[in-house]
């Protein structure tokens, strides 16, 4: 991208001005980003190892941990978004995905939504980041990835949920 800000690749934003309706029964106007979903993923090495990604982010002023994701391909299912993502970032191909819940990003201006995966019985096939991808994988112990959540290090909302959503299922949190 050029300092003009000047856009050479993306995906494009809708922005819509959409009349909703209050529950007290007032109608505002409200500016409304519509998007195609995403996927977002944490991969299982071993029992207790999964992959972070370190990755440049520039809105977020630097490099950030963060799990594999993505957002959906016009048609894709997320499922099969989560396994792209998870091959593309980490070039590891999951055996098995397992569904952990889906989150909205931001409901006050977005109708976004993330569906959380976890992956096992990782194999690996070669990493195929984008072009404007610059990814370093981190292997550590869930555990360690969850306190980095609780100690506000990892503060990618998706990220920190997926990790939360994982622990709590394989019960190692209350």
């Amino acid at each position: 991208m050029s300092g003009s800000g000047q856009r050479k690749r993306g995906f494009e934003l809708h922005v819509n001005r959409e009349v909703a309706r209050l529950p007290d029964g007032r109608e505002v106007e409200l500016d409304i980003v519509r998007h195609p979903g995403a996927s977002a993923v944490v991969p299982f090495v071993s029992d207790d190892d999964i992959v972070l990604i370190r990755q440049h982010r520039h809105a977020a002023g630097g490099c950030i941990l963060e799990v594999p994701a993505g957002k959906l391909d016009p048609g894709e299912v997320p499922e099969r978004c989560a396994a792209r993502e998870l091959e593309e970032e980490t070039g590891l191909r999951a055996g098995r995905l397992e569904a952990l819940g889906w989150i909205f990003t931001t409901p006050g201006f977005s109708d976004e939504k993330i569906h959380l995966y976890a992956a096992f019985d990782l194999r690996d096939v070669g990493a195929r980041p984008q072009e404007d991808e610059h990814i370093e994988c981190v292997r550590m112990p869930l555990d360690d990835a969850v306190e980095l959540v609780w100690r506000g290090e990892l503060r990618d909302a998706k990220s920190a949920l997926a990790l939360l959503h994982a622990a709590k299922r394989l019960g190692r949190l209350a």
